[in-house]
């Protein structure tokens, strides 16, 4: 088969089947999210500013990539009740399509921010010593990877107007947290207009991206008009 031929749908779906529909993989997956997650939280609290210069509950809005991979985290253990059965018929509620739809925003939101945010100064990361390798390469090629554990959350998840609404709203409020507080993560330089912009419009781009990638679960309001109708057949 060439490479023309590759069809990345048909892969991911197989790959998303494989890996988080067998237990011994898929608790490795969670492992090893939970693991990069304490990576970011230790990030966070060597920073300056760091997570100790906030009250407990702003943790979130803070380290933005932790939040990301915990919400990935969380997503994926919802799967373990489905062990048995395929990935793609996993069980999904409106609570359940609030934590899929925040998991992929956040993912592709953080993800494509640090690789932008990164090569908007790379004179201050790029370099060959160990530490820069890790600074520009590490950061941003594992980051990258974010967009990748985005493309496996709609092969089981789903998403209402509702969740998306919610993901937009909090993903703003997170940006004028960062932006108009000055609590975005922390970076060689200080972020100006152009990178508060950027920001603002990667929430609105990865809220659309979720909208297009998820099958939708009919809203509350959706489900309350369709039930009298039912009632009268």
């Amino acid at each position: 088969m060439g490479l023309r031929d590759f069809d990345l749908d048909a892969a991911v779906d197989d790959w998303t089947e494989y890996y988080l529909g067998n237990g011994p993989s898929l608790v490795v997956f969670l492992v090893l999210n939970a693991a990069a997650f304490l990576v970011g939280v230790s990030f966070y609290v060597h920073s300056d500013p760091a997570l100790s210069d906030l009250p407990t509950f702003l943790y979130p809005l803070f380290g933005d990539s932790p939040a990301a991979l915990a919400l990935m985290t969380l997503s994926a253990a919802t799967l373990l009740p489905n062990l048995g059965r395929r990935v793609a018929d996993a069980p999904v509620n409106r609570p359940l399509a609030y934590l899929h739809t925040l998991a992929f925003v956040w993912l592709v939101k953080y993800g494509v921010w640090t690789v932008v945010a990164l090569n908007l100064r790379p004179d201050l990361y790029v370099g060959f010593s160990g530490a820069a390798l890790w600074d520009y390469w590490g950061i941003m090629l594992t980051h990258a990877g974010f967009l990748a554990l985005a493309l496996v959350v709609p092969r089981y998840g789903a998403t209402t107007k509702g969740a998306l609404g919610f993901a937009l709203t909090l993903a703003l409020v997170n940006d004028v947290f960062d932006y108009g507080l000055g609590y975005y993560p922390p970076l060689k330089y200080e972020a100006g207009a152009l990178l508060a912009g950027i920001t603002v419009a990667l929430s609105f781009l990865a809220v659309f991206l979720a909208s297009r990638a998820f099958d939708r679960l009919p809203d509350a309001t959706e489900t309350a008009r369709e039930r009298p109708a039912s009632h009268n057949r």
